[in-house]
């Protein structure tokens, strides 16, 4: 009975990762099953989050999901969790592997941090953010993929995060402008290469957006490798799917600049049989 139960949380959280992130599940689909779930349960609380402001279209509302997730974490670290199969799946993760709560937290407060958005000024401000809506979500994911050095990859594994983020803004500019009002691109460097809110509206792919496109894809690029150069470190059964997780998000910016640097009007993704040909 117990097994029975545990096996419908854990596939609550599967289902979660295959609506939201089928490149993100095809590529950790490929850990022992243990492990794979583990990363599936984490996928699934980040979703929650993210969805609990995305999905508000009030801030009060917003807020109030925020810290009522705040709160039921809170009641998780103490071990007096809310009966759900997120939060069961939880439960199971943490009784099997050594992990930290605390990028948890960081995660929420990411979240927060959309809810009272503002452009970040710089790229360092850009990182920071970066760092809590995903690096969190490496260092979450690390006692699971470096059983052994999980302690010494913290920033390999919080640079993935922030780059796999940075790839994600340079995806949506145009989603998160037009129909969230927001624009993640710093504001140093928008001024730096000319590229102004104007032309954002005016839906305008110019050598200046390029320039400033390509500035950031470059400093992802160069995470990326930074932390491919530390991949000899993480357990053995998951260097591939991690590398496949690199991999898949990196190639997004290729894509990308395939179609001209369309992110404005266009959904960039990485096609099934493309997919497959990183696998190999």
């Amino acid at each position: 009975m117990i097994q029975h139960q545990l096996n419908s949380d854990l596939q609550y959280c599967e289902n979660i990762i295959k609506k939201h992130s089928k490149s993100f599940y095809f590529a950790f689909s490929g850990l022992p099953a243990e492990k794979r779930y583990a990363v599936y349960a984490i996928y699934a609380f980040c979703r929650i989050a993210d969805d609990s402001v995305d999905e508000n279209p009030i801030i009060a509302f917003k807020s109030a999901a925020i810290n009522q997730l705040r709160h039921e974490l809170d009641l998780f670290s103490r071990h007096e969790e809310r009966n759900h199969p997120l939060w069961r799946a939880l439960r199971h993760v943490f009784n099997t592997f050594n992990m930290d709560i605390q990028p948890f937290y960081d995660q929420l407060t990411g979240q927060e941090m959309d809810i009272q958005f503002s452009s970040p000024k710089t790229l360092q401000q850009l990182e920071e953010y970066s760092y809590y809506v995903a690096g969190s979500v490496g260092l979450m994911l690390l006692p699971i993929i470096a059983t052994e050095n999980h302690q010494y990859l913290k920033k390999s594994a919080v640079k993935l995060g922030i780059a796999m983020q940075i790839t994600n803004i340079l995806r949506d500019i145009g989603e998160d402008f037009y129909e969230k009002n927001r624009i993640y691109l710093p504001v140093m460097e928008r001024l730096h290469f000319g590229y102004g809110e104007e032309k954002l509206d005016q839906q305008l792919i110019d050598e200046s957006f390029i320039t400033l496109w390509e500035h950031l894809a470059v400093r992802a690029e160069i995470l990326y490798d930074e932390f491919s150069n530390h991949l000899v470190k993480f357990d053995n059964d998951s260097k591939e799917p991690l590398m496949m997780a690199a991999n898949v998000y990196r190639e997004i910016l290729n894509v990308i600049r395939e179609n001209q640097y369309d992110c404005l009007t266009k959904r960039n993704f990485v096609a099934q049989e493309r997919l497959e040909q990183i696998r190999v």
